[in-house]
């Protein structure tokens, strides 16, 4: 796109005039600068370039005002940085810090962090710093984009620029790095933080507190807690409450408890329901009932409501301590202390009827959460599922899995997996190819699923099926175990195909190397009469 004299003229002329024109919300006066915005921003939307015959026009009339009106017209930031790199280098244009600020920050909400990194240095050669609010949102984004390094550099030259750097900054890109498993780095720029005697909040010594928790590291997380006094800051009930999560995480349940007690005696924060539902559900994990039975006790009488996860926790851990009556009291108490259970609470009854063998007390129990618009999730379809199939009720099973495709959960191979054992089991593997092929449209099979598909052709003598999904098992990255191996080479042999199993021991010496080899070897020296159960 070009100019023409009679544009040039044009340009000049709405330069000199107002103009007012009516319209429903009364009479709106429209500036020179207005309609020079919009003509600029129109011939630069149709050519993306401005004719280099006209730069001395342009360079003696646009104005840093101007190139901020007319990126904020493009509406684009690609083209907007595009607008920019213009006037800088065909103009040799310096811009005002609002032209930087909401360029760069809608290029990072965009997502082209390449071009707003271009932008800031530009910004840094123009002799402007950004703001604490820009230098903290520039920190977040490239952080979040995995661009730690310039989120680094950013900091560093705001410290040797003098920049007083907000301790939310620090914060948010602390928080960013836990997140993004980036714990060592974390460290760092924290170390770099007590160094330079910058300000710092309890907030700050949490969030690495909980990081080095989550990491297992929580003798560091401790020592961590001897500084914060130092630097003005206190713990709060979210730093007791994160150390116990870590001591219970490492199974330092006793430790656990021994620090609860010290928050109820001398912290200025008293443990709250999360305190004590963190080192309930630490003795829970452990099955040690009885100690997180009487931390119950005590928390109600320490005037303390416990919530749907307190009780989850200790009906869960009655469950698979195999006590079903003390869960069931558990359960009873969980509705007189009027807290509804949820579907965790549920899906650990249904687990406890179906362990006890009561299996048509956990289909009741379905089939009242379906009666009060409770929905399940994959773990309640996968504890009943695998109970009707210990008890042959495969059809139910069945019906189970297709109301489980019906819904939006997504499922996993470990719930298909036992009603196509069941099905193999009774010899019906036309029915169980039926329903992997249904598995495949909602999920992935896994080497259970594979191990138990081979098996079951080879009981029933369907040697090239059995051939084709071991095929298959090794494209999908599975790799089979012993008895796989051992069960279809020895199926295989007494099928009279010692060719195809050396052909198996082959392929699977070249895809496993010398480990799988020597295993092969020993499957096709097994003796020739193990039976197939």
């Amino acid at each position: 796109m070009t100019f023409s004299f009679v544009t040039t003229f044009r340009l000049s002329r709405y330069c000199n005039l107002s103009q007012v024109r009516a319209s429903d919300k009364g009479l709106i006066v429209t500036t020179p600068d207005s309609w020079f915005v919009k003509i600029v921003s129109t011939l630069f939307l149709r050519s993306n370039s401005l004719d280099h015959k006209f730069l001395g026009y342009f360079h003696e009339r646009l104005t840093p005002y101007h190139v901020l009106e007319v990126v904020k017209r493009l509406n684009n930031p690609n083209l907007g940085f595009k607008f920019f790199q213009f006037t800088r280098e065909r103009l040799s244009m310096s811009h005002s810090f609002w032209t930087y600020n909401m360029l760069l920050r809608s290029l990072c909400q965009a997502g082209l962090h390449n071009s707003a990194k271009l932008l800031y240095d530009s910004m840094r050669s123009d002799g402007q710093l950004p703001d604490s609010r820009l230098l903290g949102f520039l920190v977040s984004s490239f952080a979040l984009a995995d661009r730690f390094d310039v989120s680094k550099e950013l900091l560093a030259e705001a410290h040797c620029n003098g920049v007083q750097v907000n301790v939310i900054v620090y914060n948010n890109f602390l928080n960013i790095l836990i997140k993004h498993n980036k714990l060592d780095d974390a460290i760092c720029l924290f170390r770099e933080l007590m160094r330079l005697h910058s300000f710092m909040e309890t907030f700050t010594f949490n969030i690495l507190i909980r990081g080095l928790c989550t990491a297992g590291q929580v003798d560091e997380a401790f020592e961590l807690l001897t500084h914060m006094r130092s630097f003005g800051c206190s713990p709060d009930i979210v730093t007791y409450n994160t150390l116990l999560h870590g001591l219970c995480r490492t199974d330092q349940v006793d430790s656990a408890r021994d620090l609860l007690k010290e928050v109820c005696l001398k912290c200025q924060f008293p443990p709250n329901v999360v305190s004590y539902t963190t080192v309930i559900s630490g003795y829970c994990g452990l099955s040690k009932m009885k100690e997180a039975s009487s931390l119950f006790d005590e928390m109600v009488r320490s005037g303390i409501k416990p919530n749907v996860f307190t009780f989850s926790a200790l009906v869960d851990g009655f469950v698979k301590a195999g006590d079903m009556a003390s869960a069931l009291g558990m359960h009873k108490k969980m509705l007189f202390h009027g807290c509804p259970p949820n579907i965790v609470t549920l899906t650990s009854l249904i687990d406890g009827y179906c362990r006890v063998g009561w299996v048509n007390h956990g289909w009741d129990l379905w089939h009242e959460m379906n009666a009060r618009n409770i929905p399940a999730n994959l773990y309640t379809f996968s504890v009943l599922i695998s109970a009707l199939c210990k008890s042959n009720r495969l059809q139910e099973a069945r019906e189970l899995l297709r109301l489980l495709k019906q819904s939006d959960i997504v499922p996993q191979a470990f719930v298909y997996n036992p009603v196509l054992d069941g099905y193999c089991k009774s010899g019906k593997i036309d029915e169980a190819n039926a329903i992997a092929v249904e598995m495949e449209e909602k999920c992935k099979p896994d080497k259970f699923t594979f191990t138990i598909l081979i098996i079951g052709h080879c009981m029933k003598g369907r040697m090239p099926e059995a051939i084709g999904l071991f095929y298959r098992m090794l494209e999908a990255g599975c790799t089979p175990d012993d008895i796989t191996i051992r069960t279809l080479s020895s199926c295989l042999l007494k099928a009279g195909m010692p060719g195809e199993a050396a052909h198996i021991n082959e392929t699977l010496f070249e895809s496993q190397g010398t480990v799988m080899k020597k295993l092969c070897h020993q499957s096709v020296n097994a003796d020739k009469s193990i039976p197939v159960h």
